[in-house]
């Protein structure tokens, strides 16, 4: 069947969302917890959501590189030509501020380059997806019965991307909540210089690149350190939507399962 992979992608990313708010709305759970502690409920939610994603994608031919298992070596995955590259839980802080801006993030990498990306925002119930050549899509509130087994039932609940804004005037500059480097602040009043009518967003997680692959912002500069698995379902994302994610001569794409798994500074923006 056709799309097989993003549907898998999708349960994944929908089974591993069930499993965070478990412990995201559970009244028993101190968040107060220090983070990188074993029994802190980020944790928890971590790895339950991640035995969830990898319990599906076990099930495709590719192998998986996530943030619970970062620890493989070079040498090993340097032989991977395709595979999936998953955040189980990305928005630390979001998370542990119960503000609801954290999501899970899957991307199917292949020869370097991200091909798909699904990402689910599990307090909203929003998903982002996009494939190489069918394009990106949203569904906002997403159904718990919505049929899965065919891409088009989703497709036909979804608005495809990016959403027309073209009427707006304003120039929307969408930043990290909690890591605003003096780098990307000294690039925000670059852009302040070259347009009027600025307006600064403020989210956490990869929501950052869904908000300019919608439309719903112009550009996210990004100065500050992320890894693979922040960025790569997002790329996907933006890619298949018309965008482009690159280092900051605005040119080159970002690449994935490099050795070093630390992405350069990036930006985000609409394709020329």
């Amino acid at each position: 069947m056709k799309y097989t992979n993003l549907l898998v992608a999708i349960k994944a990313a929908l089974n591993g969302g069930t499993e965070i708010l478990k412990i995201y709305n559970d009244p028993n759970m101190d968040f107060q917890v220090e983070r990188k502690a074993d029994n802190s409920p980020l944790t928890i939610a971590d790895k339950r959501a991640n035995d969830k994603i990898v319990d599906l994608l076990a099930n495709t031919p590719y192998p998986i590189l996530s943030e619970e298992g970062k620890s493989i070596d070079y040498s090993t995955r340097k032989t991977w030509d395709t595979l999936w590259i998953v955040d189980p839980l990305d928005g630390t802080k979001e998370f542990i501020k119960r503000n609801g801006e954290f999501t899970v993030n899957i991307a199917l990498v292949q020869n370097n380059k991200p091909v798909l990306g699904v990402i689910y925002l599990p307090v909203t119930q929003d998903l982002y997806f996009g494939e190489e050549g069918l394009g990106s899509y949203k569904i906002a509130n997403l159904s718990n019965d919505i049929d899965l087994s065919d891409i088009s039932n989703l497709i036909e609940a979804a608005t495809k991307l990016p959403i027309d804004n073209s009427d707006n005037d304003v120039y929307r500059i969408v930043a990290s909540r909690s890591h605003l480097s003096q780098e990307t602040e000294s690039f925000i009043e670059e852009l302040k210089q070259q347009h009027t009518n600025i307006e600064l967003v403020s989210k956490g997680s990869s929501i950052k690149i869904c908000l300019v692959a919608e439309g719903s912002a112009n550009i996210y500069p990004r100065f500050a350190p992320t890894m693979e698995w922040d960025t790569a379902a997002g790329d996907a994302i933006a890619r298949a939507a018309g965008m482009k994610v690159c280092h900051t001569d605005r040119k080159t794409p970002l690449t994935y399962n490099k050795e070093d798994l630390l992405n350069p500074w990036f930006i985000v923006e609409k394709s020329n």
